[in-house]
């Protein structure tokens, strides 16, 4: 390190701005001042607006589907390990809160959990905690009437809300009511921690749909949530108003019951459906028009032959699966694709057709193959403290 004395702390700040989250997390152990200098809100700013947030892992949580209880266990997939093959699975990642969460929510870097029910304090409020896994910085709040199945979403965006002297973000809760007529609606509440507060939004959306899979997918300036039905919730931050997008192409025309999931590349809303007639990813094009563009098909009989190492009976297998889908798309990000395929996690490269065998499903957890919570996630160094 002697020689890099005589260089200023501005050859450091330019060059070191310059490199991946990753690469960084280890070079702040080098020494103090480069601690001090990558910790740095002003250093973070610089490295968000000369860095791309790329999905580095995916966040799982088994979750059940008729019990009140929450499974406590969440993992982390690295995908992005030193040997490209093989993977790595975590469950350590969220041990710098002070108890067990459930993940709600991931965005650009952020991550929101809750308190796991049952409670150990029986009389205290769920806690919600926004969180940093990489620098293990968190903020605490509360949420009145929080239960285990509120859907609250995270809203985050550094390019535009800066970072370089306090980090601002949103949490959207989603609510489902009933009136008097039995016709159900969505319901909004925000809170904005530049104001510390929660409030309600006079915006509704009549939808007699539940919210499914990985919900509150942030993108451009709204939140989207994939629905059970042929449709996609989605709420415009700015002008709190909401709309339902509907899917490509509907389930009912299909013999097999399709499985999708949402999620977001180049700044645009993605759509992944697997059905009997193949692997489909569309991208949405307008958010008024409901103007989908097809950008990848493939038939089951070709990935089949493309990959026999890990597909077999393929097109059989997905027609006749109902209550649990042979082949489920669990989350999407700028390309990589997270798919379980029977018992094995998978990752799909939709430009180069490739696939890669993950891990067991049974390293995720006992009930990993039933209705788990998948989250695509991206290494940040940005800052909570205030």
């Amino acid at each position: 390190m002697g020689k890099f004395r005589y260089f200023n702390d501005d050859v450091f700040f330019d060059v070191l701005s310059q490199l991946s989250t990753k690469i960084l997390v280890g070079l702040k152990c080098v020494s103090k001042g480069w601690h001090s200098l990558i910790s740095d809100r002003r250093f973070i700013q610089s490295q968000l607006r000369q860095t791309r947030l790329t999905v580095s892992g995916f966040i799982f949580q088994e979750k059940f589907q008729w019990y009140d209880e929450d499974i406590k266990t969440v993992s982390y997939i690295n995908i992005n390990p030193v040997e490209k093959e093989s993977f790595q699975v975590k469950q350590t990642v969220f041990d710098f809160l002070p108890e067990d969460v459930v993940v709600l929510a991931s965005c650009n870097g952020l991550v929101c959990c809750r308190s796991c029910f049952p409670q150990t304090q029986s009389q205290d409020p769920p806690a919600i905690y926004v969180c940093n896994p990489v620098n293990k910085e968190f903020f605490t709040l509360t949420c009145a009437g929080l239960d285990r199945d509120s859907s609250v979403a995270l809203a985050f965006d550094p390019s535009q809300e800066p970072v370089d002297t306090c980090t601002n973000f949103k949490l959207v809760r989603a609510q489902q009511f009933e009136t008097e007529e039995e016709e159900m609606y969505f319901a909004f509440e925000i809170y904005s921690s530049r104001v510390g507060a929660w409030r309600k939004s006079n915006e509704i959306c009549k939808c007699s749909k539940s919210l499914f899979k990985n919900k509150g997918i942030y993108i451009g300036g709204m939140l989207h949530w994939l629905t059970d039905g042929d449709s996609i919730l989605a709420f415009d931050l700015d002008k709190e108003l909401s709309l339902l997008i509907s899917v490509p192409v509907p389930a009912a025309e299909f013999k097999s019951i399709p499985q999708a999931c949402i999620g977001e590349s180049q700044g645009l809303l993605h759509y992944v459906m697997i059905s009997e007639e193949g692997l489909h990813l569309w991208c949405l094009e307008d958010h008024l028009e409901c103007k989908w563009t097809l950008k990848y098909s493939n038939p089951l009989e070709t990935m089949e032959k493309e990959h026999p190492q890990f597909l077999c009976n393929l097109k059989e297998r997905v027609t006749n699966a109902y209550d649990t889908p042979w082949v489920n798309p669990l989350a999407y990000k700028d390309n990589p694709l997270l798919m379980r395929v029977a018992a094995k996690i998978y990752l799909y490269d939709f430009e180069s057709s490739e696939m890669q065998m993950v891990c067991d499903a049974s390293k995720l957890g006992s009930s990993s193959i039933f209705f788990p919570t998948v989250f695509a996630y991206s290494m940040s160094l940005v800052p909570l403290n205030h």
